[in-house]
C-alpha cells in the first residue's frame, strides 16, 4: 500500500476513494443503523468509531455535553457535531497553534520536536464546518484556563493536542467529568511523532486504574469508556 501511495500521490488517492464515498458503508451494513451522515471521508475508522460511540451513548441514554479538545481546522469536530446532534460541543483551542509553555516540556523529556505548525486557523473557519453551530461553544485559549466555570458533564471526548501536558492535564479534566458509559478518544496514541500522548494516557491510566484500548486509525487513537 505505501508503494501505491508514493506512486499515484496521495491527493489522487484520496480523489479515488472519494468516488466510492459509499463503498465503506456497506463493509458495516449489518449495523442496523441508518447511516447517511457517515461516509468515508479522510478517517474511516476513526469515524466509524465515533459513530459507533455514539450509537451506544443514545442507544444507553447517557447524558452530557460533547466537547474536543485540540480542535484546530475543526475537521473532526464537524463529524462530532453531526453526530451529537442535540449536544452542546465544547471546542477548545488555542487557535493559534502550540503553546511554548507545552513546547518547553516536550523538548525537555524528547517526546516531540514542538515544531509542527497548527496556527493556520480561526474560530470563524472552525464554526462554519458545524452543521449544527448552534451547539457550538468555543474556549479559546490555553487549556485548562479555558474550562474554569464549566459545570457540565460529558458523553463523549475528543483529546487531540498532540504534546504530552495538555493531553494530561485534558484526561484529568474530562475523566472526572465523564458520565458513566461516556468515552474519551485520545488521537496520536501510537504516533511516533508525539510520543508525550503515550506517555501521558500510561502514567493516567496506572494513576487512576483506568484501562483503555488502542484503535487501529491512521495516527494509532486510543479509547477509554467510564464504568
Amino acid at each position: 500500500m505505501a508503494n501505491v501511495v508514493l506512486r499515484l500521490g496521495y491527493r489522487t488517492i484520496k480523489q479515488i476513494l472519494k468516488k466510492f464515498n459509499q463503498i465503506p458503508c456497506g463493509v458495516m451494513m449489518f449495523l442496523s443503523k441508518d447511516r447517511p451522515n457517515f461516509v468515508f471521508e479522510y478517517e474511516y475508522i476513526r469515524v466509524s468509531s465515533l459513530e459507533l460511540m455514539a450509537n451506544e451513548i443514545y442507544d444507553k441514554n447517557i447524558g452530557g455535553s460533547v466537547a474536543e479538545l485540540g480542535v484546530y481546522r475543526g475537521d473532526f469536530a464537524k463529524i462530532i457535531n453531526v453526530a451529537f446532534p442535540d449536544r452542546k460541543l465544547y471546542l477548545f483551542d488555542t487557535f493559534e497553534g502550540f503553546d511554548k509553555r507545552d513546547i518547553n516540556v516536550e523538548l525537555k523529556n524528547n517526546y516531540s520536536t514542538g515544531k509542527q505548525d497548527f496556527s493556520k486557523t480561526n474560530v470563524e473557519l472552525v464554526l462554519n464546518k458545524m452543521k449544527n453551530r448552534q451547539n457550538c461553544i468555543v474556549r479559546k485559549g490555553f487549556f485548562p484556563e479555558t474550562a474554569e466555570g464549566i459545570g457540565d458533564t460529558f458523553s463523549f471526548v475528543s483529546i487531540d493536542c498532540d504534546l504530552y501536558e495538555p493531553m494530561k492535564k485534558g484526561l484529568y479534566f474530562f475523566y472526572e467529568r465523564l458520565n458513566n458509559g461516556g468515552y474519551i478518544m485520545l488521537h496520536d496514541y501510537n504516533n511516533k511523532g508525539y510520543n508525550g500522548v503515550k506517555a501521558a494516557l500510561r502514567e493516567f491510566s496506572k494513576e487512576k486504574k483506568v484501562p483503555y484500548f488502542p484503535v487501529c486509525d491512521v495516527c494509532g487513537s486510543a479509547v477509554i469508556m467510564k464504568l
